[in-house]
């Protein structure tokens, strides 16, 4: 055995038994689960990548897995990672690579334990595919910043105390150059949140009004103008986040068909089981495929692989779950309840394949659409030349609108 394998078998012992004194401290079946979580981030074993104080104890991200088995062995409770996966997938590391210690202080607890919840204040309607030409204008008067504008797409606002937001801070200069990142509070008087009822009913994305909001310079991540590199950490992370999920074999959209088919066998045609065979094996090439792009974040932060991923998991969601209604005939058609509701979390694979069929329409728009994605592939992984740009030197008040 290397010194170096000795050290991580060491680490991972050290964490095993970190995690035993908390259980021990904290039995689940009679702790609060809000305090079990509270004193789970403070012992480090939250995140254990990241650093003493701040949930973690700096260890290699790998060994999270170690402290998670014996927590499920146990019978301890998770922190909802569904209900706050964007504050978990993306606010998180961005605070961590460029918040002050104040911020990280303030946010990653409440964050992590699911106290408070986070949303996204990233797209524009007048932008659309092109995020770094949004308008959204913060204007810097003494210690605050003004906020005007409109941002749209917006899961779980409704529901969010804190959101990350980009603004244009300077229209003189290109556009990737004048936009600046904040922390925006959803309960300061000028924010509104309106809800957008999408194709499966419900709406779980809404529009976000800012008119007047002041936010202080404190609640700025990174430096004034160098919004678009700061949030590109949030993009590369988010794109992670959605096409990395871990997931057990015929986990996902794969497995609700996979049920079927077993389960009713007069549903069957030749033609439907080679179409269900082609995907089930794309599925379990994409899911390997996820696990690792996760293995390659042990050694460094997520970069443009992420994106091919997220492209994968768009198309499959969308394949699979047209054969699922496909194979069910006309079962496949009804739709169970079109009630407007304002859900908490996004259950992909939830309810009927009617519901998943429709809901799957939006993964190739989420988290990046599908053409940007593919531009990132070509130039970023593939190194293929990029397109033509003729805005990427002009100031932003200079653009055709």
């Amino acid at each position: 055995m290397t010194s170096a394998e000795q050290r991580s078998v060491t680490s991972a012992e050290e964490l095993r038994g970190r995690t035993r004194e908390l259980l021990a401290a904290h039995p689940p079946a009679s702790t609060d689960r809000l305090d079990f979580l509270r004193a789970r981030f403070d012992a480090g074993l939250a995140w254990v990548h990241y650093p003493e104080g701040l949930g973690g104890v700096g260890a290699p991200r790998s060994l999270q897995a170690v402290v998670d088995a014996e927590l499920e062995a146990a019978g301890a409770p998770d922190n909802d990672p569904r209900r706050i996966g964007i504050g978990l997938g993306m606010a998180a590391p961005t605070i961590l690579k460029y918040g002050t210690e104040e911020q990280k202080q303030r946010f990653l607890r409440p964050l992590w334990v699911g106290e408070e919840v986070w949303c996204q204040l990233f797209s524009e309607p007048g932008a659309g595919s092109d995020l770094a030409a949004l308008r959204t204008r913060a204007v810097q008067e003494s210690d605050d910043w003004v906020i005007n504008g409109q941002k749209v797409w917006t899961s779980s606002a409704h529901v969010a105390r804190w959101a990350i937001l980009i603004a244009r801070t300077d229209p003189d200069v290109p556009k990737h150059r004048g936009i600046t990142y904040f922390v925006c509070d959803m309960t300061d008087p000028g924010v509104e949140v309106r809800p957008l009822r999408q194709v499966t009913g419900e709406a779980e994305f809404n529009e976000v009004f800012l008119t007047d909001v002041r936010i202080p310079d404190t609640r700025r991540l990174g430096e004034v103008g160098d919004g678009w590199r700061v949030a590109q950490t949030t993009l590369n992370n988010e794109r992670v986040a959605i096409g990395g999920m871990r997931l057990p074999r015929e986990g996902g959209m794969i497995g609700p068909v996979s049920k079927t088919w077993r389960e009713r066998p007069e549903l069957r045609t030749h033609d439907l089981h080679q179409r269900l065979l082609k995907l089930w094996v794309e599925a379990e090439v994409a899911r390997l495929t996820s696990e690792r792009l996760r293995q390659q974040l042990v050694v460094g932060q997520p970069g443009p692989e992420g994106a091919g991923m997220k492209l994968a998991f768009a198309r499959l969601n969308q394949e699979i779950s047209g054969l699922d209604v496909e194979l069910l005939g006309e079962e496949g058609l009804l739709y169970d309840d079109w009630t407007m509701r304002r859900p908490e979390l996004v259950d992909f694979t939830g309810r009927e394949a009617g519901y998943r069929y429709l809901r799957s329409k939006g993964n190739s728009i989420e988290g990046g659409t599908t053409e940007v994605l593919l531009n990132i592939v070509a130039e970023r992984v593939l190194g293929l030349p990029a397109e033509p740009r003729t805005d990427k030197d002009v100031a932003w008040k200079d653009l055709a609108r």
